[in-house]
């Protein structure tokens, strides 16, 4: 089992917020929980809290896609260009975002400015935190976020789902280089996986075989995985 020590929450984006939810129910057996909508990006999500090993930890799946009363067009995480459902990047929780930040910038690798962000959930409750927007050029790489004084969505949200592990699959010389700038301690990142081989063509299949693999137990006891295999 491989998990992140830094792992904050996995965002699996798509063009519709409702199929998608209803795509993960059917693979998982969980149907995640309404989380809101986050003004000015044109974005809304619904949240399913990971346990391990039964335990709630601050882990837990995102699942977001265009909000269709925006008045803004959702361009985060590559959605413009999706026709379905993708693991596209995940969150990491450093205990100083800023030192980070600067640490990396001065070793090579900028993960872009910090930008503080709120919404409130269905009963009105206000989230605020702090992030490094995802890089549109680099999904390989996570994301950064600092939840301050807000409950992290790992320890509140009703629906839970039981997280086995988290790969990066098909990891190249460039990713480890920004992972190496951002200067975490060893295990703080989504270990590198092999993609699987083409027992036809004896290489690596392309494609969705470069990204992320996410496995969970779904509510029958199976395996699931989702993203790359």
């Amino acid at each position: 089992m491989s998990i992140p020590t830094l792992l904050d929450h996995v965002v699996i984006a798509g063009p519709d917020l409702a199929q998608l939810v209803d795509w993960f129910a059917a693979a998982t057996g969980v149907t995640a929980t309404p989380g809101g909508v986050h003004p000015g990006t044109g974005t809304a999500n619904a949240l399913v809290a990971l346990t391990v090993d039964g335990e709630r930890r601050p882990h837990y799946v995102e699942l977001i896609a265009p909000d269709p009363r925006a008045a803004v067009e959702a361009t985060g995480f590559g959605i413009p260009g999706l026709t379905g459902p993708r693991l596209v990047t995940y969150a990491i929780h450093p205990t100083d975002l800023d030192a980070v930040v600067a640490g990396s910038r001065e070793r090579g690798y900028d993960p872009g400015p910090v930008e503080a962000l709120s919404r409130r959930t269905p009963d009105g409750t206000l989230l605020r935190w702090r992030l490094t927007h995802s890089r549109p050029d680099r999904p390989d790489v996570p994301f950064l976020i600092d939840w301050g004084g807000t409950p992290q969505p790992g320890f509140t949200v009703d629906a839970t789902l039981e997280l086995l592990d988290l790969t990066h699959v098909g990891t190249g010389a460039a990713t480890n280089r920004a992972l190496t700038a951002l200067g975490l301690p060893p295990g703080a990142v989504a270990a590198s996986a092999a993609p699987a081989v083409d027992a036809a063509t004896g290489e690596a299949p392309g494609g969705a075989a470069a990204g992320y693999a996410l496995r969970v137990r779904g509510t029958d006891g199976s395996t699931v995985v989702i993203g790359a295999t």
